[in-house]
C-alpha cells in the first residue's frame, strides 16, 4: 500500500498526451536510480486526467510552465519553470519534474494545493497562484 499525504486525496491533475507519454519514459527510465521519485511521479501519471491530442489544460503546471506557489507552511512565495532533469539549473529557477517538488506541481490546475514530502521525510503544502506557458517558437 503506498503511504497517504496528511492532506487525504490529492487533487485531480491534467496533461496533455504529449507530456504524459514522455514523462511515463522518463519515470520508467528513473525508476532504477530514483526509485522513490520515480514511484512518485508514476503515481501521478496513474490518476492524471489525460486530454486528447492537441489539446491542452488552461491555467494548468504543464513541462516548460513558468509557475508562481505558495508555500503554504511558510506563506512564500516563489517562481519556478518546470523542466525535465537534463535542463534543470536552480540558480535559474528551472526545477527538474524529478524532484519531489517538480513532481507535486505537475498537472496542477491554478488554486489547487497539494502536499507533497520533501527529500528529508518533511510534509509540506503548496498552492499554484499563477502559470504561465512556456514560449513556442514558430520553425
Amino acid at each position: 500500500m503506498t503511504k497517504r499525504n496528511s492532506g487525504g486525496a490529492k487533487p485531480r491533475i491534467t496533461l496533455t498526451v504529449n507530456d504524459y507519454e514522455e514523462l511515463s519514459v522518463l519515470a520508467d527510465a528513473a525508476a532504477r536510480t530514483m526509485p522513490e521519485i520515480a514511484a512518485e511521479l508514476a503515481e501521478e501519471l496513474d490518476r492524471a486526467h489525460v486530454l486528447p491530442k492537441g489539446r491542452h489544460p488552461v491555467d494548468t503546471v504543464c513541462m516548460g510552465c513558468e509557475v508562481d506557489f505558495r508555500d503554504d507552511m511558510t506563506g512564500r512565495v516563489q517562481t519556478v519553470t518546470l523542466v525535465y532533469p537534463n535542463e534543470a539549473d536552480i540558480s535559474k529557477g528551472r526545477i527538474s519534474v524529478l524532484t519531489p517538488i517538480g513532481t507535486a506541481l505537475i498537472g496542477l490546475p491554478v488554486g489547487k494545493s497539494i502536499d507533497w514530502t520533501t527529500r528529508t521525510g518533511e510534509t509540506k503544502r503548496l498552492t499554484v497562484l499563477q502559470v504561465r506557458e512556456p514560449a513556442v517558437v514558430e520553425p
